[in-house]
C-alpha cells in the first residue's frame, strides 16, 4: 500500500531535489503539498499534477488527517523544529531537511519526541546515500586505507553567499552560515565514512568579512544563488562567510576550510582521506581517486552514481514500513548537529572546546 505524504515547504530542495525524485517512486501518495507561499505549492501541483491532490498554506490541516503516513519537512532551518515537533505529537513520521535544526539542545529534543511518539524521523544527510561516499564507507570497512590519522576538506568557492540580505545570512533564521550550510554536508560524510565517531575536543574560528556592507557586494563565479530570498535594503548579514576548525576525535582528526565567498578565484569542494596503507581524494558530489599506499598507483574506479535524493527517499519509506532505522535516522547524525553546534560555541569564545 502506497505512503501518504504531506510536503511542508515547497522552496528550493523541494523543487530541485525531492518532487524530481518522488515522481520516480510508485509507493507514495502526495496528498498535501504545502507552502506559506500558496503560488510555490501551486507550481508543484502544476509541475506533478499526477502526483500532488491538494494545495494548502496551513500545515496543520495535514497533521488533522489521519490518512497522512509521513510529512517531509523542507522549510527554512528556523521551521525545522517546530513543523517537525508539530507532526511527530500528531502521529507523523517525519523527514526533517538537514540541518536538523539551529542548534544542539533543540536536535536533542527532537530525538527524544520522537522515540516517544514512536516514530521514524530521517535527516536530509543525502551525501550518506551518494554512490561515492557509501564506495569509500565500505573501503575503509575492508581495511584498504589501513588507519585513517586524518582528514581535510575544503568546501570554498569565489563570491556566491546565498540570499545575501535574506534567511540564508540571518542567524535567527538559519542558525549559521557557510558551516551550517556547505560544512555539515562535508562533515556528516567524514563521520559516516570513519563509521561514527566522538569528538575529544575542537577549535574554530568564524569570519564575516565579505559582504559586511551588503550594498557594496560584488558577486560573479556561482552567484548569488537563492537571490530570490535576498534583501540586500532591509535584511540582516550576521552569519558566517569563511569559517577554519580543528577537530579531534577517538578516530581521525579533521582539519577544514569553508567559504562561501573569498578573495580567491577558486572552487575547492573536496575532502582528502588520509590513512597508513591508502589514501583518497573526493571531489564532493562526483567521484573519488583512491592511491595504494604499497603500489602507488592511483585509480579513480569507474561507476555510475544515482540520484541520491532518490535513494534517500526510497529508504526513507521503507524505514517507515519496516520501523528499522537507517543510516538517515537523526539518532545516527546527532553528533553532526553536536559537532556544528560546538563549533559555532568556539568561535564565539576564541577557545577552545573540550567535550
Amino acid at each position: 500500500m502506497k505512503k501518504v505524504i504531506a510536503v511542508v515547504g515547497c522552496g528550493r530542495i523541494a523543487q530541485n531535489a525531492h518532487f524530481p525524485a518522488f515522481s520516480q517512486m510508485d509507493n507514495i501518495r502526495i496528498k498535501y503539498a504545502c507552502d506559506l507561499v500558496e503560488d510555490k505549492a501551486k507550481a508543484m501541483k502544476d509541475k506533478y499534477p499526477d502526483l500532488v491532490e491538494n494545495v494548502i498554506t496551513d500545515y496543520k490541516a495535514a497533521l488533522a488527517d489521519k490518512e497522512v503516513d509521513a510529512v517531509y519537512v523542507l522549510t527554512p532551518n528556523y521551521a525545522h523544529y517546530t513543523v517537525t515537533m508539530d507532526a511527530l505529537k500528531a502521529g507523523k513520521h517525519v523527514f526533517c531537511e538537514k540541518p536538523i535544526t539551529v542548534n544542539y539542545a533543540l536536535s536533542c529534543e527532537m530525538a527524544k519526541e520522537a522515540e516517544k511518539q514512536g516514530k521514524i524521523l530521517n535527516i536530509g544527510v543525502c551525501n550518506r546515500y551518494h554512490k561515492s561516499v557509501e564506495m569509500l564507507e565500505q573501503y575503509y570497512r575492508e581495511g584498504k586505507f589501513g588507519k585513517i590519522y586524518h582528514v581535510y576538506c575544503s568546501f570554498r568557492n569565489f563570491r556566491c553567499i546565498p540570499g545575501l540580505g535574506g534567511p540564508f545570512t540571518d542567524k535567527k533564521q538559519s542558525g549559521g552560515g557557510v558551516l551550517i550550510d556547505w560544512g555539515v554536508h562535508f562533515l556528516d560524510l567524514i563521520f559516516y565514512i570513519l563509521g561514527g565517531v566522538k569528538i575529544k575536543n575542537l577549535t574554530c574560528d568564524a569570519y564575516n568579512e565579505m559582504a559586511k556592507d551588503m550594498k557594496a557586494y560584488n558577486y560573479t563565479g556561482y552567484g548569488m544563488w537563492a537571490e530570490d530570498t535576498a534583501d540586500i535594503e532591509h535584511g540582516v548579514n550576521d552569519v558566517d562567510d569563511f569559517i577554519s576548525g580543528y577537530v579531534r576525535t577517538d578516530k581521525a582528526n579533521i582539519s577544514f576550510n569553508g567559504a562561501w565567498a573569498q578573495n580567491v578565484k577558486e572552487n575547492d569542494m573536496y575532502i582528502d582521506f588520509m590513512g597508513d596503507k591508502g589514501g583518497a581524494r573526493l571531489i564532493y558530489g562526483g567521484k573519488f581517486t583512491f592511491t595504494d599506499g604499497k603500489t602507488l598507483e592511483s585509480v579513480t574506479p569507474e561507476y555510475d552514481i544515482p540520484d541520491m535524493y532518490l535513494k534517500e527517499d526510497n529508504a526513507f519509506v521503507e524505514s517507515i514500513e519496516t520501523g528499522v532505522k537507517n543510516k538517515g535516522n537523526i539518532e545516527n547524525v546527532l553528533e553532526t548537529a553536536l559537532l556544528l553546534d560546538r563549533l559555532y560555541a568556539s568561535a564565539e569564545k576564541h577557545e577552545e572546546i573540550k567535550l
